[in-house]
């Protein structure tokens, strides 16, 4: 799997240069092998924990770690399929991800063993944020209702539904949601039903919607991708990094 992970690096080469360079990290929860990816260019630098879409630790989470990493903060790619498992397949991606949705303490708990190894990676844990795109930012979101003690949770294009039995209550961080009204797998009918639940439960929240940006609008390189939104959303995400995490 590190020389995948290193290919993906490579692959990358005609991609704007970082100042910092990152590593594959192997570890282990409840006995199954995970493989993320971890970079920071200093000690004790601010945590994002990054979660990836339904495709796994690619070599897009990858970019998106060198870019935070050249703004000074610290970035686990967290691994919630297992180590080699990067599925390709639509059909695949889906079963893997609707696992996970069938078993949401595992999920919450695969991300917690994330957050756990990057304290051992000495990283600031104290002071951590999480962001997740697609899936993942479905992934943020469940963790932010379970009372996680992150100083924050971003969601890009995100699974936005509360699901049946759950609350924002627990939630202690700040809440950024981004996402594109055009979104036809997460419709503007699921942002409006978040932002009266996050309303109901007086959670600070910020929620905003990028008008023609389909699902997935941060993609490089995709047929969804619109270079406005994914600028003008990760402009905001790295203001509200800067607002909510000590540097």
């Amino acid at each position: 799997m590190k020389k995948i992970i290193t290919f993906l690096i490579i692959c990358l080469a005609s991609a704007p240069v970082f100042a910092f360079d990152g590593r594959a990290v192997e570890y282990r929860i409840d006995g199954r092998s995970y493989e993320g990816y971890y970079i920071s260019p200093s000690d004790q630098a601010p945590l994002v924990l990054l979660i990836h879409d339904w495709d796994g630790v690619t070599g897009y989470e990858i970019r998106r770690a060198r870019m935070l990493a050249d703004l000074g903060y610290a970035v686990f790619a967290a691994d919630l399929f297992g180590a080699g498992v990067r599925p390709t397949r639509t059909e695949d991606k889906r079963r893997l991800t609707k696992e996970l949705y069938k078993d949401r303490a595992k999920m919450r708990a695969l991300m917690k063993g994330a957050l756990a190894q990057a304290e051992k990676l000495g990283a600031h844990t104290g002071n951590a944020v999480a962001a997740g795109y697609c899936f993942g930012g479905a992934g943020v979101l469940e963790w932010a209702r379970s009372g996680e003690s992150l100083k924050g949770f971003v969601a890009f294009h995100g699974g936005l539904k509360t699901p049946e039995g759950q609350d924002y209550s627990k939630t202690r961080g700040r809440v950024l949601i981004l996402h594109g009204t055009a979104d036809k797998a997460v419709p503007m009918d699921q942002f409006a039903g978040l932002a009266r639940d996050l309303e109901s439960a007086g959670v600070d929240h910020e929620m905003i919607a990028y008008g023609g940006a389909r699902h997935a609008f941060t993609v490089f390189g995709s047929d969804r991708y619109q270079a406005v939104a994914d600028k003008k959303s990760w402009e905001r995400f790295t203001a509200f990094l800067n607002e909510v995490l000590d540097k």
